[in-house]
């Protein structure tokens, strides 16, 4: 009697461990902590746009100049065909994601009615003085599905109280409280840092003018020198650092006062996320000017890798002429702008790729699987195991092929973490280099000379954390010139005292889980 009821507990025993041996077995193990700074959720919705469309349009563009006086008569501001639609129409096709208007620039006129000055639409001959640019812009980005973006110049050249700190701030802040109470949403405000020499002393209340900007629209990002939310590249051709991080220091920056270099490479130690903008025309003024001409599509692609490609966002100016319409030329390169585009990155030739990896988090949680960087999203990713000695992705593509751009994303509202990386491609047998690269963020595009192959691998070689990984994917450029390849970077090595290093120990001629490739 004894042993039967042993034997019993015995089996009860086992049961109950079994049961909790399956239930721990199948808890799921959680993603890894962010490493910060993060995105907020309006500064990821800003990068995953890619570009947005600048539109200089004035006084400027009937008056032929760049910087106006401030002096010239409202009259001059007589566009004859004014069709914001077609502005709207054309972001669209052309894939950006917003337009950024100069309501007012350094010359001081509006191109809305503003109550604090008649130096604006209100006293021109435009539709005998009852037009509205900014009203009619708004009206057609909601139309087309854009977002819209506001420029409001800080220096101003005709505002008599300009050079009166307090009374000059209080009118300014004003004309942005119009400017974001009257036109529905605002998802970008552009303020520079830009004066003229022999610009009246004074000083501007950035602080006091983004918490305003915030609390009237709080889903708007604030552009400037350094932020707070986007921070300008460093330059006006549209290139950024072959190194650029989001992250950066605010407090080491001052508004008028940039250091080009850390503008374009951002700053692996700082602690605020603030992505780069990189601002470019499609002419050589920022204003329409009759005597130029539009740079060409291929000159445009350039820009994208350089800007889009380096994890920043393009602000493309396309500045209406004087009728009030996008030129018919500016309109032929946008367009092919964009043929390019799509017939690059509309294949790729990883897609059906079958991707292995040195680990993967949770002993093998397919929600952190090797697989998930066919996907493009930054929502899925691959994740290694917390500690792994290296950190690779493998892919097979089935069969020999070309390809000669490499893009690469990080979920980066789980921080940006990569530093360095390396492409290996299986050529004559053997794994050999075929780029070096630093910085990934949310979107990296790479390119080089045309290497055909049927295994690749990526190489993580250093990163602030335990990398993740979101998209892989591999292209064909047949526009790019042999002078716009990207040189291996090797030249950047951060400093700080926290990063992981690692580096993958290459067997060369082994590849593909240990086994030799079929070549």
């Amino acid at each position: 009697m004894r042993t039967k009821f042993l034997s019993h507990l015995h089996l009860s025993l086992l049961l109950t461990i079994s049961t909790l041996c399956l239930s721990s077995c199948s808890l799921s193990v959680p993603p890894p902590l962010p490493i910060l700074p993060i995105p907020t959720a309006s500064q990821l919705r800003w990068q995953q746009s890619e570009m947005a469309m600048f539109l200089h349009f004035g006084p400027n563009t009937f008056t032929d100049s760049e910087w106006g006086t401030g002096h010239a008569d409202p009259s001059v501001f007589a566009p004859s065909s004014l069709d914001t639609r077609q502005w709207a129409r054309t972001a669209k096709e052309s894939g950006f994601a917003r337009m950024v208007l100069t309501t007012k620039h350094h010359d001081g006129f509006c191109l809305w009615p503003s109550a604090y000055t008649n130096y604006s639409v209100k006293s021109s001959p435009w539709l005998d003085g009852e037009g509205d640019v900014v009203g009619d812009l708004a009206a057609a980005a909601e139309e087309f599905g854009l977002e819209l973006g506001l420029y409001l110049s800080p220096w101003d050249r005709h505002e008599p109280c300009y050079g009166d700190t307090q009374k000059y701030n209080e009118y300014y802040l004003g004309q942005m409280t119009e400017l974001l109470t009257r036109y529905g949403e605002v998802k970008e405000v552009w303020l520079d840092g830009a004066k003229g020499e022999g610009a009246k002393d004074m000083d501007y209340y950035f602080d006091r003018w983004f918490k305003l900007i915030h609390q009237l629209q709080p889903n708007a990002i604030i552009f400037s020198d350094d932020g707070p939310d986007s921070r300008w590249v460093g330059d006006e051709a549209g290139f950024a650092g072959s190194t650029c991080w989001s992250l950066f220091n605010i407090s080491d920056v001052e508004i008028g006062h940039t250091i080009e270099e850390y503008s374009e490479q951002g700053d692996p130690k700082g602690i605020d996320w603030v992505p780069a903008e990189c601002d470019v025309s499609i002419r050589p003024g920022w204003f329409w000017h009759s005597s130029e001409k539009p740079k060409s599509a291929t000159t445009l692609l350039d820009i994208y890798y350089r800007s889009v490609g380096r994890n920043c966002l393009l602000i493309l100016n396309v500045p209406p002429n004087t009728t009030g319409l996008i030129s018919d030329e500016d309109l032929q390169v946008l367009a092919e702008f964009t043929n390019i585009r799509t017939a690059i990155f509309s294949i790729n030739l990883a897609e059906n790729a079958t991707v292995s990896s040195s680990s993967v988090r949770g002993n093998g949680d397919t929600r952190f699987d090797a697989s998930n960087v066919l996907e493009e999203s930054i929502y899925s990713y691959w994740a290694p195991e917390e500690g792994s000695p290296e950190w690779v992705l493998s892919l097979d593509l089935g069969k020999s092929i070309s390809f000669n751009v490499l893009q690469l994303q990080e979920p980066i509202q789980m921080g940006q973490r990569v530093i360095r990386f390396h492409l290996d491609a299986v050529v004559d047998n053997e794994y050999k280099t075929v780029i070096n690269g630093t910085t990934i963020g949310y979107k990296r595009l790479l390119r080089f000379p045309s290497v055909e192959t049927r295994f690749v691998r990526l190489v993580i070689d250093e990163a602030r954390a335990d990398p993740l990984i979101s998209f892989i994917g591999l292209f064909v450029d047949s526009y790019s010139t042999t002078n716009d390849l990207d040189k291996d970077d090797k030249r950047f090595s951060s400093k700080i005292n926290t990063v992981i290093r690692r580096r993958w120990p290459r067997q060369h001629g082994q590849f593909w889980n240990g086994r030799t490739a079929e070549m």
